[in-house]
């Protein structure tokens, strides 16, 4: 099989479309002919050399993908070969063949191209774990969410609305801004124009977001504490403004607020299970429904996932974008 290989880290010239030995699904593992993979900004950290895949995962980048099951592993039942699937994974995705845990797969949603639906299982998880299983967002709350017109920020902001919270976003153009509007959100902020502290309490008469969902880190630190409401709830998921940053404790005591910080590639696999799990009862049923869809930029072919991050990288794309297998 061939698969995205990094014999050195570097930019997106390191990225090698090279073959490589078959995958083989081990004990209670599927084998998924992949038809897609999707890009996320932990496979340009891994490209760098920044972020290495977890013990015993696929040394190749990619994080989610989707296919049809090629073959079944010993201890797996409820699969069968040929069932069209997405799947969460620790790595391996930017490849034509990939093992996957059952407990991480997921169906194909009712009506969803099997191309489509790889832009989904990394950022559902990832949103409905933080969102909704940690800060526990509740009807008639405010979210607010950074990079709304990323892949995380188009569904978190679907996903809030069909819970019935109001969202704020913050993103760098009218054109990222004016989508996310198409996709429900109620208040939309230029983080290039406008203070984002300013417009969250402006919008909510002073009482600020119940619900931050945060890929800055250390840049956005003490504003998202500020912002937040009495018993507001800060999720961290990514540090793309740093690693270091200082928080005002009295601000956090008087508010009564929590902070959570996660990440998904590196947990157990049972954690991982419970999360696909959660995420099949409660979001699978919306989106077979068709209430809500992810939202892809563009697909590219698997053997130029060189352009692919290159894409990401400058920032310009609107919610996924994914690599093709031949």
């Amino acid at each position: 099989m061939h698969a995205i290989t990094i014999p050195e880290p570097g930019g997106p010239e390191a990225l090698v479309w090279s073959e490589v030995p078959d995958a083989v699904a081990g004990e209670g593992e599927v084998l998924v002919e992949v038809v897609a993979g999707a890009v996320n900004r932990a496979d340009i950290l891994q490209r760098q050399g920044f972020y290495n895949p977890p013990p015993g995962a696929s040394p190749y980048p990619g994080l989610e993908c989707s296919g049809r099951i090629a073959d079944i592993g010993p201890g797996v039942s409820g699969w069968a070969v040929g069932d069209e699937v997405c799947a969460l994974l620790a790595g391996g995705g930017y490849a034509e063949k990939v093992a996957v845990p059952a407990g991480q797969l997921l169906p194909v949603p009712k009506g969803l191209d099997v191309r489509r639906a790889a832009a989904l299982p990394e950022v559902v998880c990832t949103v409905w774990s933080n969102v909704f299983m940690v800060a526990h967002l509740r009807p008639g709350e405010t979210l607010l969410v950074h990079g709304g017109s990323s892949g995380i920020g188009t569904m978190a902001i679907q996903l809030a609305k069909a819970v019935g919270a109001k969202v704020a976003v913050t993103a760098g153009t009218p054109e990222k801004l004016d989508r996310c509007a198409e996709l429900g959100a109620d208040i939309l902020i230029n983080y290039r124009e406008q203070d984002f502290v300013e417009e969250v309490k402006k919008a909510t008469d002073g009482a600020g977001a119940d619900v931050i969902l945060d890929n800055m880190g250390a840049k956005y630190l003490d504003r998202n504490v500020t912002a937040l409401a009495v018993n507001g709830r800060l999720a961290i998921i990514g540090m793309q403004g740093g690693i270091k940053g200082e928080l005002n404790i009295a601000t956090l005591l008087n508010k009564r607020a929590a902070i959570s910080a996660t990440s998904l590639r590196a947990r157990p696999l049972e954690e991982k299970t419970a999360i696909v799990a959660a995420v099949r009862e409660h979001v699978w049923p919306l989106l077979d429904a068709g209430h809500i869809r992810p939202v892809v930029d563009r697909e590219l072919p698997m053997s130029d996932a060189a352009g692919a991050h290159r894409v990401v990288e400058e920032s310009g794309h609107i919610g996924k974008v994914l690599l093709v297998t031949p």
